[in-house]
């Protein structure tokens, strides 16, 4: 899976490991861990690269012994080896906030073991009191969630501890201060609906738009969906498009999916379907799976040629590449049919000959994207 630009680490003021450390706390890579547990191994690798590239900085943050452990550690990850890799974390654990909290993502991400979060949460309280955002983050969370310690600590911080929103929005705040930006929205979700807390929209709102003015793609999201919702806050189409325009230019394929479907709608203001399909394709084409059938449904829109009463030629051509996408990438039957209606009208005017260059193409972008939905696009020929 390739990681779209915003979701490349943007804290030039920090020491390159954390910022590393602070983009696996966020959206990012939650949405990139496989489910049930398991992580991709190229997604492994990537990290470790990416970690590994950052070592230098890191050595100013880990006692000397460690790093010849840590090293280890990163080298048997790489390899697929996560029996190796934790063990070595472990062993660097005392003297490295960094392994601290490096042995915690196995426990949450279930990387080589089953996960155990109280296992987890026990890992990155340690790494967050050394100073590593990242942890204090995952920390807030545990605190937020009631999630305690592994069953054989002291009685009083068992795994069935009870949530402790304070000390979780304490956490979120050491954080976001820290650098990871996206933990100020986090603490906005409790203000936000008074959950555990007195409730205090307009502090919500300002921590979070903090987050977004510092140019947090995630952080921009958040906010849109806040105003989008009408759940917590009062209904504000106008701000939630707003600021899906300012994540879809940062480059958040699911603020430019998001985005395309209210200019396509003429939500939040007047409707524009040029800008809309320019969007929503943006999407599509960096591998965001629910905006594969809007963009089709688009181009099926547009205006027939004049002097042959029929679509353009390459109008017709991206309503089968996409709709082909959609079959493939689409989570329930009702996708899937509406996908192949569309596509049965779009081959009902398009030469056979063209299927198999369009068909190839697919795939293609499929393997970038979700390598298992590209098998698909056979099985469903």
């Amino acid at each position: 899976m390739r990681l779209p630009a915003w979701c490349a680490p943007r804290w030039p003021a920090l020491p390159a490991a954390l910022a590393i450390l602070l983009w696996l706390a966020s959206p990012c890579a939650a949405r990139a861990a496989a489910p049930g547990g398991a992580e991709p191994a190229g997604r492994a690798q990537a990290t470790v690269r990416a970690y590994a590239k950052a070592q230098p900085y890191a050595q100013a943050l880990v006692h000397p012994k460690a790093q010849a452990q840590e090293a280890r550690a990163q080298a048997a990850l790489a390899a697929g080896d996560y029996a190796a890799a934790y063990a070595a974390y472990v062993r660097a654990a005392p003297r490295s906030p960094l392994a601290q909290f490096m042995a915690g993502v196995f426990h949450q991400q279930g990387w080589g073991r089953a996960r155990d979060p109280a296992a987890a949460c026990a890992w990155f309280e340690k790494a967050a009191a050394r100073g590593v955002p990242a942890a204090a983050h995952f920390w807030g969370d545990c605190l937020a969630q009631g999630t305690g310690r592994p069953a054989d600590s002291p009685a009083d911080s068992r795994a069935d501890s009870p949530a402790d929103i304070p000390r979780a929005l304490a956490a979120y705040r050491s954080a976001a201060e820290g650098g990871h930006l996206i933990s100020w929205c986090a603490a906005a979700d409790y203000l936000i609906e008074g959950r555990g807390v007195p409730k205090d929209a307009a502090l919500g709102l300002a921590l979070c738009a903090q987050a977004a003015q510092a140019h947090s793609a995630p952080a921009m999201l958040k906010l849109a969906g806040y105003h989008q919702s009408g759940s917590a806050l009062p209904q504000d189409l106008a701000a939630a498009r707003r600021w899906y325009a300012e994540a879809a230019r940062h480059g958040a394929p699911e603020g430019q999916y998001r985005l395309g479907l209210m200019l396509a709608q003429g939500e939040g203001g007047p409707p524009d379907l040029d800008a809309a399909l320019h969007w929503l394709e943006r999407a599509a084409a960096a591998g965001f799976a629910p905006a594969y059938l809007p963009t089709a449904q688009l181009y099926a829109s547009l205006p027939v040629q004049a002097n042959s009463g029929a679509l353009a030629p390459e109008h017709l051509a991206k309503i089968y590449l996409w709709t082909s996408a959609a079959k493939a990438a689409a989570a329930d039957a009702q996708q899937r049919a509406a996908a192949g209606q569309l596509e049965a009208q779009v081959l009902a005017a398009m030469p056979v000959s063209w299927r198999p260059a369009l068909d190839r193409r697919v795939t293609e972008h499929l393997a970038k994207s979700s390598p298992g939905a590209a098998s698909a696009v056979v099985v469903n020929r």
